[in-house]
């Protein structure tokens, strides 16, 4: 039985915790067993439920806010209980995983294949000193994975050298198509008449996403439609800024804030098209879940978001921060229910065909089972690293 340990920053319900979360669930049990440790602790509003409900083992290590140097002892801790054969990073936390495998630390007893996969375009990942460790990681043994093409060309530009593998992103594709609450009730929930044209969005209240630009375009736009409403799905550090926008803007009873969401499926299926202006992606978990729901996109040309979203067949793309345009195309499927539920039923076939979350799994499967079946010796170097740190 192999052991695959995925380290995450957290498990709050977001793009690379869902991945995470879809990967663990659906691997062959009678060959890997895998586990989950977040850096943080366990939320109200996290994946655990389902992790838990679906058997797979979770550590927990209360990390403090910023570099928290109390992370290494406890993850050797995790690593010499679960005794792993492959460590599979995400987001920034390589930094405290590579140190425990490369000598400056005490080593565990067991010294695992490590796996990173890059979740965003490679210069917006990490911060410059994390930038320069995953360097040297990745040419130390760390096998790099990236997510799309343009996340590819973006790690080959920054970093010299090519990644170990390419794997797209996957979702379960079917539970989109069967939302648990009916759309109607869930409108009825939430203060949505049938008669309103419902625009959908799921992301972080981050700089990344964007909110400004969208919010801008939504007042420029369909909120001149007195049946248009706006969802905003997700938490942050700007959610106070976001409020105090929608104030400025007159938008506080066509604008609803509903959280961090467990029940996308039932949300996406309760909307009518779905929209996203992020200033960088990587591959966005959030678009796929839209189109496979056969919601129209209204979205940013930048990352994979093109290798998604087909413009004028799937829906509408726009430079970032270009609020007048991403209006215009909101409008537009406002204006034109009959063609944007012809725009969702075309992603919705897309989805079907090309995100299914089988290819991941295959995908990381293969990947596993290759690093670990490599003769060649990828003993991290330990000279140069404390330095690196």
């Amino acid at each position: 039985m192999t052991r695959i340990l995925h380290v995450v920053p957290n498990l709050h319900s977001y793009g690379l915790q869902n991945m995470v979360a879809g990967l663990v669930r659906s691997m062959d049990r009678t060959r890997y067993e895998p586990a989950v440790a977040s850096l943080y602790d366990e939320s109200e509003i996290g994946l655990e439920p389902g992790l838990r409900a679906g058997g797979i083992r979770m550590f927990h290590l209360d990390k403090r806010a910023g570099f928290d140097v109390r992370m290494y002892w406890r993850l050797a801790r995790v690593l010499r209980e679960f005794q792993p054969h492959v460590v599979h990073t995400h987001n920034y936390v390589l930094r405290y995983v590579y140190p425990l495998l490369a000598g400056t630390l005490r080593k565990p007893a067991r010294i695992p294949r490590v796996v990173h996969t890059v979740h965003n375009v490679a210069d917006k990942e990490v911060d410059s000193l994390g930038i320069r460790l995953q360097r040297f990681a990745f040419r130390h043994g760390v096998a790099a994975v990236t997510i799309a093409a343009e996340v590819s060309a973006s790690f080959r530009r920054l970093y010299g050298f090519a990644e170990a593998a390419t794997i797209f992103n996957g979702i379960p594709v079917a539970r989109y198509r069967r939302p648990v609450v009916p759309r109607e009730e869930w409108r009825a929930r939430h203060g949505l008449s049938n008669g309103d044209f419902v625009f959908l969005t799921v992301a972080r209240f981050s700089e990344q996403k964007d909110h400004a630009t969208l919010l801008e375009a939504f007042a420029k736009g369909p909120a001149r439609n007195p049946a248009a409403r706006l969802l905003l799905a997700g938490a942050g550090e700007l959610r106070g800024s976001i409020e105090a926008r929608l104030r400025e803007l007159g938008l506080e009873t066509r604008v609803l804030l509903i959280g961090q969401r467990r029940d996308v499926a039932d949300v996406a299926a309760a909307s009518d098209a779905f929209v996203l202006t992020s200033r960088w992606e990587g591959n966005p978990l959030a678009v796929m879940e839209a189109m496979a729901a056969g919601l129209p996109v209204v979205a940013t040309n930048v990352g994979a978001i093109p290798e998604l979203v087909r413009h004028g067949i799937d829906g509408m793309l726009a430079a970032p921060g270009n609020a007048d345009k991403i209006a215009q195309a909101m409008t537009w499927l406002c204006e034109h229910p009959k063609e944007a539920r012809a725009m969702g039923a075309q992603g919705r076939a897309r989805a079907r065909d090309s995100f299914d979350l089988a290819a991941m799994v295959r995908a990381y499967s293969e990947l596993y089972d290759r690093v670990l079946d490599e003769t060649t010796s990828h003993e991290p170097a330990e000279a140069g690293l404390v330095t690196a740190l």
